[in-house]
């Protein structure tokens, strides 16, 4: 029949459970809704496949199951059916299926072993258990035998063998001699893998008569002892070095298989002297990172978790000084069945189509057989609507008859899955679960989720009303999730009212009211500010607050985001808070944390304390460290520590600290053990098992801690079973298939006792019941494969030793791996805003496709062209992200007038999902940016000519430029402004009808239909006239010029002669008699309010005309320019009257001027130019 079909089987059941995925029912946890359906067994509960039972106890067999209406429960064994009414010993628990075989009043395990199914049926179907083997543990003795004492020369090698008995399961074997302690081991001396025990070489320290093997059977918890063995070691000189040769595995090679998941174990010990060291490689690859490890003194190789990869040729390499010796060992790895799809429960409404999908792997392949109702699918009843395609069964137009459990088996000769997966068919009117009248209440401006959470069959539509006779609610301005909820994404005050969710089918209709009310946001209006206060001062902080008057704030001061100090300084009143009498510890950041039942707002200021002024102390110490410590009362869980106080050194104890060392796991390492007041000096101390304590105090004052105590002297408490768990114990897959467990490994002193290990459960949420552990050591990680893709699990961690288990461990909630989304999201639309900004809107994905944690969504956008310019560049693509399950984002910065495209994809913690289909939108014109440059040429009297370039970026398409101009005169004062328009194609104008030698400013920049852009500014001179230039040369060569400047000079001249002489006769020259000597105001200017002598500079600016300054433009001498400083003059002349200095003293502003630089202009010098230089 198979055969027949024309579409290949993978791709049916692809098709077939992507449309199992949109058409399945989903029924919500909700237990009201969960008691009124119907629905097949499932089995929730039963006993591991190999169950292993203690001969001397009573038989539990366990087999529990959950339906509606409740199941009946039946057993087979040994594959027939097994009647329990016939036996006096069976019985099966009320309203159970699990069994209880009476063993402990005359009933013998070893009678009730054999195979045994349990089958719990209702009239939906049947569910079957795993085959369950049931044996009893055995522990027999040892066999008798005579063991000769063995006499071996030193330096040989020697093997005692153990061979314990066979058991059920075996045993665990370990070497002590009579005194019950456990025989030293080492590189010379190990246990191997098969419990005997080797000696690489034999020295005279090995001769005892009490080498003694022991078998612990766990299951029994008995022990069994062997006779024990004499070994005499004779010496002869000298002792001969060998070679290594290897005890086991014999030969050179040999072969291993062992099965996925498991732990390979591989052993290699060899005989020698020097001791042989072992080493060991992979051929043709490495040891797997993070798997291998080194046991028994590297003769042991342990891999954990092994795969198909691990399969190869491991060589062991045994060395000494005088050689080597190898094995390989050929390992093939195996596998027993394990999921890659395991079968899924289907609740399907009549007329509706699905897809029961069972795929497994192994190696070998596992064949897959398929059973309805616990009967093989080949002989069960008919089922129309049923089709069974290989691995998957299709199911088309069901009824309600077509309900059934159905078991997918897949098995190899390593083993067998089991798995039962029920088709429910469901017709069923609408029901809405949330609660009627519901009150919501949001803050304005945030979002709003109303519930409507409903079930069906088929699946309900649902619809929105808002008010008593409000129409159905669309738009942007709501989101409908598929769950039921409405969500409005910025709820605002006229949004508040009664909300009316209606669900309907084709069986029924029922609706739901619920109720929105909007708040006011809670705010801060007057926050809490930046304090420096002094040592012992008083501050407040305010914090005043406006909110919702329907809503009850509560306001929380903290301290460094922590608790207020427990101190009465601290007065927290309505607004405030206030702290008196300060101190350095009150330095720090304290914040107000206002809370509604809706909202939180806080602010923070910084409180900075400044010494006081100083006052004398006394000065203060840390306390000497505590001294004869002494310890009493030991018990395995506590003990009393006792000690005297060192010197307090002006500052009272406050408190002492205990620290402990633990010399058996941490030596050298103190931790901190507890503390007590100052005033106490005996403690009693709470110890843990298998700890070798010893304690140290350390005193503490306001001044700070002591030096430690000397030790005191060690305590040993006794081994016992671990009081905790691991923590921090997670889930999260590495990879789709597979669930990585991880822990925080106890440390040392909390494993109780030797042999620490951590047994690791898991079972998949809602869909396994029965918990699949491993027991691993010295790890931190365990990692489940085959697990379906992103699904929930049950994972518990629990620790035990030698000496038993910690308790119970909680669970706690993980997920396999995540895979990349499925689909992309849809209906992406594009609102263009403005010419640089537009908003995205998408439709989410449905959460089922996400296959992962829900990150977000990224929108990929990229400009494609500008609408003005076809040129084509790099396309540089931009990614925004928004978080969450948000459908809707702004995107900033583009470019106006241009073509763009963007998708979006969904994000998860794998990576991104497929992209949307690009979507093509345009931003409309903006304003240009401004011209690329102005350059101004070719000035002449009366004409400028200006060259410009287009703008870089037009944004748009130009119409024209506007060029603005106005002259600027000597004063920097602007003349009136003139506006030019000129047409988008040109690039060039010539400005005429200027006047010259006048400096103008430009304005110029470019205009779309938007607007006009940013403008670019340039000045530039138009020339000078030649006639005046010429002019203004003639002056310097003019002769009543020249005779001016000769008249000052001589007059310079005899007024220095006549200060020389009457300096010569003694006297000072005073400044009163130069004036009236000299009374023209133009030669000898005056400051009238103390007649001192004057230097000739602008009476407003006091600045002294520089040399080498130009004519002004307007051509014209002003006063200031013409004045004259004799300052310059007496400069000028310096070297000729400084015999006593008093001329210069008087007079001269500079002790020596450097000497005049040529004329700097090209144009022709003024008459002050010409004064100037000619000084």
């Amino acid at each position: 029949m198979m055969k027949k079909m024309s579409i290949p089987t993978s791709i049916t059941s692809l098709v077939l459970f992507l449309c199992q995925i949109i058409s399945a029912l989903d029924v919500p946890l909700d237990s009201k809704l969960l008691e009124e359906l119907s629905q097949p067994p499932t089995i929730t509960q039963q006993s591991p496949k190999d169950y292993i039972v203690d001969p001397r106890e009573n038989i539990v067999i366990q087999c529990e199951a959950k339906g509606k209406p409740p199941p009946s429960f039946s057993w087979t064994r040994n594959g027939t059916h097994f009647d329990i009414d016939k036996d006096a010993q069976v019985t099966m628990k009320p309203n159970s299926g699990t069994l209880v075989i009476n063993i402990m009043n005359g009933g013998k395990a070893e009678a009730y072993e054999g195979v045994y199914q349990c089958t719990a049926r209702n009239e939906r179907g049947a569910a079957i258990s795993n085959n369950i083997v049931i044996r009893p543990s055995r522990s027999p003795l040892w066999t008798k035998e005579k063991l000769e004492p063995n006499h071996v020369r030193e330096g040989d090698s020697l093997v005692l063998h153990c061979r314990p008995p066979v058991g059920l399961p075996p045993p665990i074997i370990f070497w002590m001699d009579n005194a019950f302690q456990r025989l030293p081991q080492s590189e010379r001396v190990s246990q191997g893998l098969n419990g005997d025990l080797y000696f690489s070489n034999v020295q005279p320290e090995d001769t005892r008569e009490d080498y003694i093997c022991y078998a612990r059977f766990n299951h029994t918890q008995t022990i069994q002892q062997k006779q024990p063995i004499s070994v005499k070691v004779f010496s002869t000189k000298p002792v001969t070095e060998r070679q290594p040769v290897l005890l086991t595995p014999t030969g050179s090679t040999s072969t291993k298989v062992e099965l996925r998941g498991n732990v390979l174990l591989l052993e290699c010990i060899a005989a020698g002297l020097p001791t042989p060291v072992i080493r060991w490689i992979k051929e043709g690859g490495e040891l797997p990172a993070n798997r291998t490890f080194f046991e028994n003194f590297k003769k042991t190789l342990k891999i954990i978790d092994v795969s198909e990869a691990d399969s190869g040729n491991y060589k062991c390499i045994a060395r000494n000084t005088l050689g080597s010796v190898h094995h390989v060992i050929s390992v093939t790895v195996k596998a027993a069945p394990y999921w890659i799809t395991a079968p899924r429960n289907l609740v399907l409404s009549p007329g509706e189509d699905g897809t029961l999908i069972c795929r497994a792997n192994g190696n070998p392949k596992p064949s897959i057989s398929w059973l309805a109702n616990g009967v093989p699918i080949a002989i069960a009843p008919e089922d129309p609507s049923r089709k069974v395609d290989g691995d998957t069964i299709i199911f088309s137009h069901v009824q309600e008859r077509s309900s059934a459990v159905y078991q997918c088996n897949a098995s190899n000769e390593y083993g067998y899955l089991l798995a039962n997966a029920f088709v429910n068919v469901l017709a069923e009117p609408p029901r809405i679960l949330t609660p009627a009248n519901k009150l919501y209440q949001v803050i304005a401006d945030s979002p709003a989720l109303l519930d409507c959470a409903y079930f069906g069959s088929p699946k309900p539509e649902i619809e929105w009303f808002k008010g008593v006779k409000g129409s159905i609610l669309r738009g942007n301005e709501y989101v409908f999730h598929d769950n039921g909820t409405l969500e409005i994404p910025v709820a605002q005050k006229n949004s508040a009212g009664t909300y009316t969710c209606v669900a309907r089918n084709e069986l029924g209709k029922i609706q739901n009211e619920v109720q929105l009310e909007i708040k006011d946001p809670t705010m801060i209006i007057k926050q809490p500010e930046y304090k420096v206060i002094q040592r012992y001062g008083q501050v407040s902080f305010e914090c005043i607050i406006k909110h919702d008057s329907t809503l009850l704030p509560t306001v929380t001061w903290l301290k460094d985001n922590d608790e207020l100090p427990d101190d009465e300084r601290f007065l927290v009143g309505k607004d405030n808070l206030t702290i008196m009498n300060v101190t350095d510890k009150d330095d720090g950041t304290y914040t107000c944390i206002v809370n509604t039942t809706l909202d939180s707002v806080s602010a923070s200021a910084v409180l900075t304390v400044v010494a006081a002024p100083p006052t004398p102390a006394i000065i203060y110490a840390r306390p000497n460290p505590p001294f004869d410590l002494e310890l009493t009362g030991q018990l395995e869980r506590s003990i009393e520590l006792s000690w005297i106080p060192g010197d307090e050194n002006n500052s009272p104890i406050t408190n002492f600290v205990i620290e402990y060392e633990d010399a058996l796991h941490e030596p050298g390492m103190w931790h901190y053990q507890t503390e007590v007041p100052g005033t106490q000096t005996t403690v009693q101390l709470k110890l843990s098992p298998y700890v070798n304590y010893s304690f140290r105090v350390i005193a503490v004052n306001k001044i700070g801690r002591s030096q430690p105590s000397e030790p005191s002297e060690q305590y040993l408490t006794k081994s016992a079973s671990p009081d905790e768990n691991p923590a921090n114990v997670q889930g999260i897959g590495s990879e789709p298939d597979n669930l990585v467990i991880t822990w925080e490994p106890l440390k040392g002193f909390q494993s109780n006792g030797p042999g620490l290990q951590y047994k690791v459960s898991w079972r998949q949420k809602d869909v396994d019941d029965e918990w699949t552990s491993v027991i691993v050591a010295n790890v931190s990680k365990y990692i489940v494969s085959g697990t379906p893709t992103f699904v929930p699990y049950e994972i518990k961690v629990q620790a035990l030793n030698d000496l038993g288990y910690a308790p119970e461990p909680s669970e706690v909630i993980g997920h396999s791996g995540e895979d990349l989304p499925m689909v992309a999201p849809g209906n992406v639309q594009v609102h263009v805003i403005n010419s640089t900004l537009a908003k995205v809107h998408w439709d989410p994905v449905p959460l089922k496709t996400v296959r992962g944690h829900l990150q977000g969504y990224k929108v990929y956008y990229w400009k494609v062209h500008s609408l003005s310019r076809r040129s084509r560049r790099h396309v540089e693509k931009k990614i925004l992200t928004f978080r969450g399950n948000k459908t809707f984002g702004m995107l900033p910065g583009l470019e106006p007038y241009s073509s763009y495209k963007l998708n979006v994809r969904v994000v998860n913690g794998k990576g991104e999902g497929p992209a949307s289909p690009d979507k093509v939108f345009k931003t409309p014109e903006g304003v240009p940016s401004s011209p690329s440059f102005l350059k101004i040429t070719n000035p002449t009297l009366d004409s400028l000519t200006l060259e410009w370039g287009s703008p870089t970026h037009p944004n748009g398409v130009l119409i024209s430029y506007t060029l603005k101009f106005q002259p600027i005169n000597s004063t920097h004062e602007l003349g009136p402004l003139v506006e030019i328009r000129i047409p988008a194609n040109e690039s060039s104008l010539i400005l005429k009808n200027l006047n010259y030698s006048t400096r103008y400013k430009f304005y110029f920049n470019a205009q779309t239909s938007v607007g006009s852009g940013s403008q670019i500014t340039e000045e530039a001179v138009t020339i000078m006239d030649e006639a005046m230039a010429s002019r203004q040369v003639d002056i310097a060569t003019q002769g009543w010029f020249i005779g001016l400047m000769c008249a000052v000079a001589l007059l310079i001249l005899i007024l220095l002669i006549v200060c020389f002489i009457r300096r010569n006769k003694g006297g000072k020259y005073p400044v009163k008699e130069k004036e009236d000597a000299h009374a023209d105001p133009e030669i000898q200017p005056m400051k009238e309010d103390d007649g001192t002598f004057g230097e000739y500079s602008d009476a407003e600016d006091h600045k002294p005309l520089k040399k080498g300054s130009r004519t002004p433009s307007d051509r014209t001498v002003k006063k200031e320019d013409s004045d004259d400083s004799l300052v310059d003059y007496g400069e000028g002349v310096n070297g000729q009257f400084n015999e006593d200095g008093s001329f210069i003293g008087q007079y001269s502003g500079k002790k020596e001027k450097e000497p005049a630089e040529g004329n700097e202009s090209s144009e022709a010098p003024s008459p002050v130019n010409a004064m100037n230089s000619f000084v």
